[in-house]
């Protein structure tokens, strides 16, 4: 399954370089990942025995920068699932115009079955592992799904011990106090915010009129819902791995986002289900049906491959914004055009993420602290920016957002491998 999600993930580029004048050196150094990792990560648990993880590091293109990209903890983590996940870290660094290439790591694990102490020694020992595949100037990671700026914290000083140094620019979303940028935690759903105001603003279509369903209530998720019922819209369904809660009243993010912080294994991860809130308000669904809910929008913010050619006629919302990482597959989205649902991808809605941790890293290489209001406006304008640039390539190709938004990306890493100097050149 894997190995078929980069397939997928490339029928977005294909389609995209039908609009771009490629280089044959660009064909040739996209096809393949330039580096890949695995590597085992001994822990010694609590109860005294030593278990051995699978790790792994993933670099898929450098031309513009850097390897930059998330460190996952799941226990379906695979190269080829990681090789994906560094495919689109690509173009969405590219999209949004950062001195990045894309990377992506992780560790195969269940880390809720971790205790605290554990997790920690897990976290530090995978960077002894990578750590010479990693460096502010080589390959900078961040948190993803099941990692945090706690353990981000932790790489970090690990990093920095083995280099006997201070390195914080090897990481970022670390917390505040160890060279953290503020707004960090809550840049990936910042960002999707103002991409959906953005494109709804356009459409003139108003807050308090928009019914929006959100798949996924993990970091980005819950933060997300809240920012867009304080901006108006009407958050009507939302979920957990276990289950999804619904009322087309609108629900009380607040009053639920705080059960799931209160109730935390060790305050890392939640311990209990949405559907367990106390607030009965709401109606009990399955994470399945909110897919297919009557909204306007709808979010998936939880993990891949969750729309697809099986569910794509039941869906019913009419726009797509994929927070997380390839939730519409390709097939599901020429159903989804033919229905006339507009997607907009992952690489921008999602974007804001990467956006505020390159900021974290400026900041780090400067000695600097930006103010919230710097880091806000800093992004609010680059987020505004690539949504005007993918609208209008699309508008001019006549082509869908997602395959604009890979052309835009496209083209700038096109003319970078073109600048280092191709087959025209030396054959000139």
């Amino acid at each position: 399954m894997s190995a078929e999600l980069l397939e997928d993930a490339r029928r977005a580029l294909d389609e995209a370089s039908k609009f771009v004048d490629l280089s044959e050196d660009a064909v040739e150094q996209l096809k393949r990942p330039e580096l890949s990792v695995k590597v085992s990560v001994p822990v010694r648990m609590d109860s005294g025995e030593l278990t051995t993880f699978a790790g792994y590091r993933v670099r898929y293109n450098t031309a513009m920068g850097p390897g930059k990209g998330g460190i996952r903890y799941h226990s379906e983590v695979d190269i080829d699932h990681l090789q994906t996940l560094a495919f689109w870290m690509t173009f969405k660094c590219a999209l949004m115009n950062l001195p990045y290439g894309g990377a992506k790591g992780g560790v195969q694990v269940d880390p809720k079955r971790l205790s605290r102490l554990e997790l920690e020694r897990l976290s530090r020992a995978y960077i002894n592992k990578v750590a010479d595949f990693i460096g502010p100037d080589r390959d900078i990671p961040a948190p993803d799904m099941y990692t945090n700026e706690i353990i981000m914290g932790w790489m970090a000083d690990q990093f920095s011990t083995i280099k006997r140094s201070f390195v914080p620019g090897v990481i970022t979303g670390k917390p505040v106090a160890l060279g953290g940028s503020v707004l960090r935690d809550r840049a990936t759903a910042t960002g999707a915010y103002v991409v959906i105001d953005e494109m709804l603003r356009a459409r003139e279509r108003r807050p308090e009129d928009t019914t929006v369903a959100i798949q996924g209530f993990g970091n980005a998720g819950a933060e997300l819902a809240e920012q867009l019922q304080n901006g108006g819209y009407q958050v009507v369904a939302v979920s957990d791995s276990k289950g999804a809660v619904y009322s087309a009243q609108g629900l009380d993010i607040k009053t639920l986002r705080d059960f799931k912080e209160k109730n935390s294994s060790d305050g890392v991860y939640h311990a209990y289900q949405l559907t367990d809130c106390e607030d009965k308000n709401f109606e009990q669904i399955s994470n399945q049906e909110l897919l297919t809910l009557d909204v306007d929008l709808l979010a998936p913010a939880a993990l891949e491959n969750q729309i697809t050619e099986e569910n794509a006629e039941e869906v019913r919302a009419e726009m797509i914004f994929e927070v997380a990482n390839g939730p519409v597959t390709a097939s599901a989205s020429e159903i989804l055009a033919g229905q006339g649902v507009e997607i907009v991808p992952g690489i921008l809605v999602n974007a804001g993420g990467v956006t505020v941790s390159y900021f974290e890293w400026v900041q780090n290489r400067r000695g600097e602290r930006w103010e919230e209001s710097q880091v806000r406006e800093r992004l609010d304008k680059k987020m505004r920016r690539a949504v005007s640039e993918v609208e209008e390539v699309a508008q001019k190709e006549d082509i869908s957002l997602t395959t604009a938004a890979y052309v835009v990306a496209l083209r700038r890493i096109n003319a970078t491998i073109e600048a280092h100097g191709t087959v025209d050149y030396y054959q000139s």
